[in-house]
């Protein structure tokens, strides 16, 4: 039995507890680190917001982000109708369910905003998506993953070219796949576009499936509720709201991507996750994350 396995037995209250217990220990270290890395990234993003106003907002964003890694641990270990359970209220369903019946395929949007691996078994409800997946380093944490998902039956391909293929081909054919539009590509896969006003490197991936394919694009974060007792999933057509993702100006698409990510941020910011070097790729951003 994998050792991570005993997160099931685990009350989700002492999960929680301990993601919180890390969390200050982690707002602790200023020079270094996620706390450091996302107040870089809030300061940049959010300019108007004073010395008090940002700390505040970079320690709730920190607790977030070490609750959402504990709670997918959490996610991994429990049955899927546990997982589902999860969810409180999901807002915009039926854009959902209109999606995933176009003969054109669907493409999910899910940006680095509240938690994936919460939604990901309420959105298996509904058929199999295809996903890239990158093999985690740790072989511990890639064999529970691997479990979790083989109960899901997801279908995962690779971050490369034949992972590409594959998601061109479940499109073509009227499936449907999920992509996180905002993680750091590698040069060759991406292009510099505006991302909250700051030239980021950004995956082209998301806009040229769209162009080639004309398949629905739906956007969709899963979010913590105010009074912390599951989730609530968002659902919204961003082909509908954002034609300028079919452009097929590369360039156009692409800075469209990053301002759907831009909006679903705005809306919780407390919940993106700010802790990753989003910004690093451009000339503009070279120094930006060098420790003090």
């Amino acid at each position: 039995m994998n050792i991570l396995s005993l997160f099931r037995y685990t009350p989700e209250n002492a999960v929680k507890a301990i993601a919180k217990m890390i969390a200050r220990l982690v707002s602790i270290q200023k020079t270094s680190g996620m706390f450091w890395k996302t107040r870089i990234n809030l300061s940049i993003c959010y300019p108007h917001l004073c010395e008090k106003e940002l700390e505040i907002l970079a320690k709730k964003s920190v607790i977030n982000q070490c609750m959402n890694y504990a709670e997918s641990l959490k996610c991994w270990a429990m049955p899927t109708d546990w997982n589902i359970k999860q969810i409180k209220q999901v807002s915009g369903l039926d854009i959902l369910k209109d999606a995933l019946a176009d003969p054109k395929g669907a493409l999910i949007i899910t940006p680095h905003l509240g938690n994936w691996e919460i939604m990901n078994p309420w959105v298996h409800q509904y058929g199999t998506p295809t996903i890239m997946y990158k093999p985690i380093k740790n072989k511990t944490i890639e064999e529970f993953v691997l479990a979790s998902r083989e109960r899901l039956n997801t279908t995962m391909v690779p971050t490369d070219a034949s992972g590409v293929k594959a998601l061109f081909k479940n499109l073509k054919q009227g499936g449907f796949s999920v992509i996180l539009p905002d993680h750091v590509p590698d040069p060759s896969g991406g292009i510099v576009a505006p991302f909250f006003g700051i030239n980021t490197l950004t995956s082209t991936l998301a806009p040229k499936l769209a162009q080639k394919t004309k398949c629905r694009l739906i956007s969709m974060a899963c979010v913590r509720t105010k009074n912390d007792d599951g989730y609530n999933i968002y659902i919204n057509d961003a082909g509908l709201q954002y034609p300028e993702l079919y452009d097929p100006d590369i360039y156009i698409s692409t800075t469209t991507m990053n301002k759907v990510v831009e909006d679903l941020v705005n809306q919780f910011p407390e919940h993106y996750m700010w802790g990753y070097k989003r910004f690093r790729g451009s000339k503009e951003s070279k120094h930006l994350y060098q420790n003090l």
